[in-house]
């Protein structure tokens, strides 16, 4: 009786540690990743011939000095390596010539469900997401720009054409940081 006993109060101990080994397995896969020193990214996306590892600086949206050099990060929007936020970039679909803004976004209106967005950090980590949502929003439709309750998203943003007047939204899921399943 006292073996029975003994035995039973063993495999409850021994449930107990994998279960706190559980939980602070889980705690640790989803802390997020501490901010890079250099905040600024590298976005790549293959079914845009233009976005090969273009550089993204975090700016206001009025920056056009770091808009014309490649593409902005929308400052006070997330970042890829939060938990929870929405990396808003913005790019010029015509953008000016012997720019790093010229065409650059000029196919995102090709992007579909299922395409690929890379996002590479100066860590060295990098971010896939995958294609979700496109809209079309009109210019003062600031809500884009708010996070997504549980989700890592990238939000790219260019004008519509041929008149500029709304702007066409890509959105993409996070689904792979460091190549690890998110």
């Amino acid at each position: 009786m006292k073996l029975l006993a003994f035995g039973g109060l063993a495999l409850i101990i021994a449930s107990v540690a994998l279960v706190l080994v559980d939980v602070r397995l889980i705690g640790t896969a989803s802390a997020p990743e501490p901010a890079p020193k250099n905040e600024t990214l590298r976005l790549t996306v293959p079914k845009m011939k233009r976005v090969q590892a273009i550089p993204v600086y975090t700016a206001a949206p009025d920056n056009n000095t770091k808009l014309d050099a490649g593409a902005i990060h929308i400052k006070g929007t997330g970042y890829p390596w939060e938990r929870e936020a929405n990396v808003y970039i913005a790019g010029h679909r015509l953008g000016y010539p012997r720019t790093g803004s010229f065409l650059v976004f000029y196919d995102l209106n090709k992007l579909k469900r299922g395409d690929k967005v890379f996002l590479e950090d100066t860590e060295g980590r990098k971010y896939v997401y995958q294609v979700f949502k496109r809209m079309i929003v009109p210019p003062d439709q600031v809500s884009v720009t708010k996070p997504v309750a549980g989700k890592n998203i990238v939000s790219l943003q260019a004008c519509t054409l041929p008149d500029y007047s709304q702007r066409l939204i890509v959105q993409g899921e996070l689904v792979k940081q460091n190549g690890a399943v998110v």
